[in-house]
């Protein structure tokens, strides 16, 4: 006696048409954060990345403390748990956040390559960049504030922006010490004092820019007002520098 095979039904063709608009209604969310983003799919490295920009954008205009962490993650495209994913909590986010346009600023710097030029040269070109980052990255400066109203407490917490100042620092005083040797710089300046009198010259322009303005009835932010001040702190500087100043 023989039985008969048994024969798995068919799905209906209604079925499997149901199920299509279902399933590409679970997708289209995720491919549309990830195209609001412009992220490849799976990409860790860019998904991170872009919430630091959405980040930075967001705590430079709010500050820690009014920033919020669902507008960052909408802003980069993803969802807000990944937040938390890459970076703990949003303190460690800020941190990141601080340490990320740090770095930028002394990759740029020792990409200037100031021991390849003169002295004299390579501390203006040095100056002239400072006023320029600072004149092009305004979040830059907003962090700084924010960061300083919060007595530091970030950058504390941080070992890899403490390190980073380190090069920045010798590649000063190496600069300091060509010049002294070719007897274009007086010998009795350090590295980190300099340091602080150039970006406190472009940095207290910038930060205060509105009430300068205003203070003295003339428009600082033009391009022409810009133009007169960076000379100005290069001449400075340099001046200051050369030996025989008191």
């Amino acid at each position: 006696m023989t039985t008969a095979a048994r024969k798995t039904p068919a799905r209906s063709p209604a079925k499997k048409a149901a199920r299509a608009p279902a399933a590409k209604a679970t997708q289209a969310p995720a491919r549309a954060a990830r195209a609001r983003a412009n992220l490849p799919l799976r990409d860790a490295a860019a998904t991170r990345e872009a919430l630091l920009v959405a980040a930075v954008e967001e705590f430079a205009r709010n500050g820690f403390a009014g920033a919020r962490v669902d507008l960052i993650a909408a802003s980069a495209g993803v969802n807000k748990q990944l937040v938390y994913h890459y970076f703990g909590n949003k303190e460690g986010l800020y941190r990141d956040a601080l340490e990320a346009v740090y770095a930028q600023l002394r990759e740029k710097e020792r990409a200037l390559s100031l021991a390849d030029m003169a002295p004299a040269e390579a501390m203006a070109a040095l100056v002239g960049f400072s006023f320029d980052y600072l004149s092009e990255h305004p979040e830059f400066i907003s962090l700084l504030a924010d960061e300083n109203r919060n007595a530091g407490q970030h950058i504390r917490e941080s070992a890899s922006l403490q390190q980073m100042h380190l090069p920045l620092v010798e590649m000063l005083e190496a600069t300091l010490a060509r010049g002294v040797t070719e007897k274009v710089f007086r010998d009795d300046y350090d590295a980190i004092n300099l340091y602080i009198s150039v970006a406190g010259l472009s940095y207290f322009f910038f930060s205060n820019n509105h009430t300068l303005s205003v203070i003295f009835a003339k428009k600082l932010s033009s391009r022409a007002a810009h133009a007169q001040r960076r000379k100005h702190v290069i001449e400075f500087t340099l001046n200051a520098l050369r030996p025989g100043t008191d």
